[in-house]
């Protein structure tokens, strides 16, 4: 899964780049309109990992990831200049939710685009770039659309007039500034504007980059869209600490007050975002975490191992973490009853133990 970290200029977004995935990538190397992105892959947090690998001695630890995607910072200003550059485009479309790292501190050796921190007036100066962008594309498509429904025939006509429909229904949503991940749409609509990889609708995780100071008091801001949450984190402490080894990272975070790695809130929360849950394996060769769409039945999830696993599948063999940990291991968790066998319909929860059985 990829997340593209979006904001203003000199909003600290290759700061928290680099905080997130404990990179060195150069912090100005955007000034000078360099359009090529940093990507990094992510290991998501999972204490889980760390405990089952304790019970199971296994030779390997495997966790979940993401991939974050560090782009060109957004000028503002785009519906006036034709929009945002297309190879920003090509970037942000391809991404499974975005990540608006907002300026929230205030440094007189970084001067702010619009000359002051205003975090109101940032959020919304982005969230119209991309609604400005999501306007073009529908704009275009319903010239289109109107040119086409004329000459087809009735049952091609009704598919294109159900299209149309839907696309002035999210026009008058975007245009009242609105993203289109807040509008209710059934399965099969969400489905028939897959393809268009409008940016609104994307799901939209507001990092607010806070100065040391503020750590221990940062601001609040309501932004109540669906799909979206906030967080906050000094980028440039975290940046810090990602470059520490566990000692040092312990010590300085005690000195500032910190009980934990703002960027593990950050790449869970970046997670729950995508709608991901894992389901775990364990034994002595590998523990593993298994990200999966949440509500995913067992057979699907088996093919998350492998495409023979989801085609063979007999039955899934599954307990509960908290029920394995509280029994002590795996054979006492048969003995207590808590290991069960489930079908292929069976909603994997996350934090499942699952072992598929599967005719090869």
């Amino acid at each position: 899964m990829k997340l593209a970290i979006i904001g203003l200029a000199n909003s600290g977004k290759t700061t928290v780049f680099n905080a997130l995935t404990r990179g060195t990538a150069e912090t100005a190397a955007y000034s000078s309109g360099q359009m090529e992105p940093n990507l990094a892959m992510v290991k998501v947090p999972d204490r889980r990992l760390e405990v089952l690998a304790q019970m199971f001695k296994p030779r390997k630890i495997t966790y979940a990831d993401v991939q974050y995607v560090d782009v060109a910072g957004i000028s503002g200003g785009g519906n006036e200049g034709g929009g945002l550059p297309p190879a920003l485009l090509n970037y942000l479309g391809t991404a499974d939710a975005l990540v608006h790292v907002v300026r929230a501190f205030e440094d007189s050796t970084v001067p702010h685009p619009n000359g002051s921190v205003d975090l109101v007036r940032d959020i919304a100066a982005v969230d119209l770039e991309l609604i400005f962008s999501d306007l073009a594309i529908i704009e275009k498509r319903l010239t289109r659309l109107n040119a086409e429904i004329t000459k087809m025939a009735t049952k091609d006509k009704e598919l294109r007039v159900a299209e149309r429909d839907l696309l002035l229904r999210l026009q008058a949503a975007l245009e009242g500034e609105t993203p289109i991940r807040t509008v209710e749409m059934s399965e099969e609509e969400e489905r028939m504007i897959r393809g268009y990889q409008f940016l609104t609708a994307k799901p939209m995780l507001l990092a607010l980059n806070v100065g040391e100071a503020a750590i221990s008091a940062p601001p609040t801001v309501s932004y109540s869209f669906r799909n979206s949450a906030v967080v906050d984190l000094c980028g440039k402490i975290e940046a810090e600490l990602s470059q520490l080894d566990d000692a040092d990272t312990a010590s300085f975070m005690a000195d500032l007050g910190i009980s934990a790695p703002a960027r593990d809130v950050v790449i869970q929360r970046s997670y729950d975002l995508l709608g991901l849950v894992s389901f775990l394996t364990a034994g002595e060769d590998e523990v593993r975490a298994w990200p999966i769409r949440r509500n995913m039945p067992a057979v699907e999830a088996a093919g998350t191992i492998h495409s023979d696993i989801q085609k063979g599948f007999i039955r899934a063999e599954t307990v509960a973490y908290n029920d394995l940990i509280s029994a002590g291991g795996m054979n006492e968790a048969k003995k207590a009853g808590t290991v069960r066998l489930e079908g292929k319909t069976y909603i994997v929860q996350d934090g499942d133990i699952c072992h598929f059985r599967f005719n090869k």
